[in-house]
C-alpha cells in the first residue's frame, strides 16, 4: 500500500509535463497518460525492473509533432514517431556491440548542443502567440490581448517562483503549479469553457490513432531522436548517482536505451507522444529516497487507470492557450539553455574554426527554416540541421582543431 501511494505521488510530480505535450500539440491527454504508463511497464520489462525511473511525453518532440500533424496528418506523424523509437533500438544495439563510447563519438556535444538549441528556439514564436492570445488563423477568435498577457504572466511567474523558492516536493511541480494558478486566472477572465467537462463521461476510451507510414514524415522526424537519446544517457548517469548504483553497467545502457525505444514505439502505436526518461521523477526519487523500482510500477498503473477517466481528459483539453503560453515562455527557453549548457559544460571552444562552423551552420539552418528537397521529398527544421551537424562533425578534419589550439 505504501508503494502504491508513493507511486501516485511520483505521477503527481510528472503530471504537469506529461500532459503539457499533448495539450500543446493537439493530441489526446488521456492517450499520453496511457502511453506513459504502458511505456514505463515495457521499459521495466526490458531492464528487468532494476531502474527506479518513469517514462512519459518527451518535450524534444513538440516541434516535430506540431509540424508533422499540420504537414502530413496525425497517423503519418505517429508512423514517423514509431520509426524514431527504432533509432533508440539501433543505438542500444550499437552500444552493446561497440560500448558506450560510440555514442560520444557519433554524437559529441558540438553536435547535440546546437540541435537541442534549435528545438527550443524554433518554438519561441508559438510561446509568444499563445501568451498574446493569438490562437488559430482567424483573428476574430483571438482573445483579449491584455487579459491573455496577464494570465500568461501569472502562469509564468508561478512556475518561476516554484522552481526557485519551492521547498521539497513543491520544487518538483513548477509546471503543475503554473497551470493551476493560470487556469484560475483564466476562469476569472472568462477564457475557460466548461462544456466539454460537463458532456464527457466519467469513464471513456481514449481516442486511439492507427499509425501510417509516410517516407517524408519519417525522414523529417528520425534525426530528432538524437537529442532525447543523448538526454537518456545523462538521465541514466543522474539516476545512477542518486540511487548509488551503476545502471549504465547493470542492467546496462544498451538495455535502458532499448527499453526507451520500445516505450516510444508502443506509445506511438496508439497515438500518444513519444516517451523519454523523466528528470522530475529522478528529483523526486532523490528527495523521497524511494529507490524501489516497484514504486514506478505503481506510478505506471496509476497513469493507465487515469487514462480511462473521461472527465479528466476533457478537463485537460479546456486549459486555455495563454496559460500554456506563460509556461512555454520559460520551457522553450530552458530547452535552448540545455543545449547551450552542453557546449559550456564540455568546454567547446567556439573560437576554434571547426567548432564554430558546426554550431553556426546548424543554428542558422535550424532557426532560419532551411529546407532541402527533391521530387516529392522535403527535409527541413530540426531533422535537417541534426543530419547536417552529424555530417559536418564526421567530415571536417579534426587536425584543424588541434592546429588552432597549438597556435594559441
Amino acid at each position: 500500500m505504501k508503494n502504491a501511494l508513493l507511486g501516485g505521488q511520483m505521477l503527481f510530480v510528472a503530471f504537469g509535463s506529461l500532459v503539457l505535450v499533448p495539450v500543446l500539440t493537439g493530441l489526446d491527454p488521456s492517450l499520453a497518460l496511457l502511453g506513459a504508463g504502458v511505456g514505463t511497464l515495457l521499459f521495466q520489462l526490458v531492464t528487468k525492473r532494476q531502474v527506479p525511473i518513469f517514462l512519459a511525453s518527451s518535450f524534444a518532440f513538440i516541434a516535430p509533432l506540431s509540424f508533422g500533424i499540420a504537414e502530413w496528418g496525425l497517423p503519418a506523424t505517429m508512423g514517423g514517431m514509431m520509426c524514431a523509437g527504432l533509432v533508440y533500438l539501433a543505438l542500444g544495439g550499437l552500444i552493446k556491440v561497440r560500448g558506450v563510447g560510440i555514442v560520444q563519438r557519433l554524437l559529441p556535444p558540438v553536435v547535440v548542443g546546437p540541435v537541442i538549441m534549435v528545438i527550443g528556439l524554433n518554438l519561441a514564436p508559438v510561446a509568444v502567440s499563445y501568451s498574446l492570445g493569438q490562437v488559430g488563423g482567424d483573428q476574430a477568435n483571438w482573445l483579449n490581448q491584455t487579459h491573455a498577457m496577464i494570465v500568461a504572466a501569472i502562469s509564468l511567474t508561478t512556475t518561476i517562483c516554484f522552481s526557485l523558492f519551492g521547498k521539497g516536493i513543491f520544487r518538483l511541480i513548477p509546471i503543475l503549479a503554473g497551470i493551476t494558478t493560470g487556469y484560475i486566472a483564466a476562469m476569472f477572465f472568462g477564457f475557460v469553457d466548461f462544456t466539454p467537462i460537463r458532456e464527457a463521461a466519467w469513464l471513456s476510451m481514449p481516442n486511439f490513432v492507427t499509425p501510417e507510414f509516410n517516407l517524408a514524415a519519417i525522414l523529417y522526424i528520425l534525426p530528432v531522436a538524437i537529442a532525447p537519446a543523448i538526454e537518456h544517457v545523462g538521465d541514466m548517469l543522474a539516476i545512477s548517482n542518486v540511487a548509488g548504483k551503476d545502471f549504465v553497467k547493470k542492467p546496462g545502457l544498451h538495455r535502458t536505451m532499448m527499453g526507451d525505444g520500445i516505450a516510444t514505439i508502443a506509445a506511438s502505436m496508439m497515438g500518444a507522444p513519444p516517451n523519454t526518461t523523466y528528470s522530475e521523477v529522478t528529483g523526486a526519487v532523490m528527495l523521497t529516497k524511494a529507490f524501489n523500482p516497484v514504486i514506478m510500477t505503481w506510478t505506471a498503473i496509476t497513469a493507465i487507470v487515469l487514462a480511462f477517466v473521461g472527465k479528466l481528459g476533457a478537463f485537460l483539453q479546456t486549459i486555455p492557450e495563454p496559460v500554456m503560453g506563460g509556461i512555454m515562455l520559460l520551457l522553450f527557453g530552458s530547452i535552448a539553455s540545455v543545449g547551450m549548457n552542453s557546449l559550456i559544460k564540455h568546454h567547446i571552444d567556439l573560437s576554434n574554426p571547426r567548432n564554430m562552423i558546426i554550431v553556426s551552420v546548424t543554428l542558422v539552418f535550424g532557426i532560419g527554416g532551411m529546407k532541402f528537397g527533391f521530387g516529392g521529398f522535403e527535409l527541413g527544421g530540426v531533422g535537417l540541421c541534426g543530419i547536417l551537424a552529424i555530417i559536418l562533425n564526421l567530415v571536417l578534419p579534426k587536425h584543424f582543431a588541434e592546429q588552432n589550439n597549438s597556435g594559441h
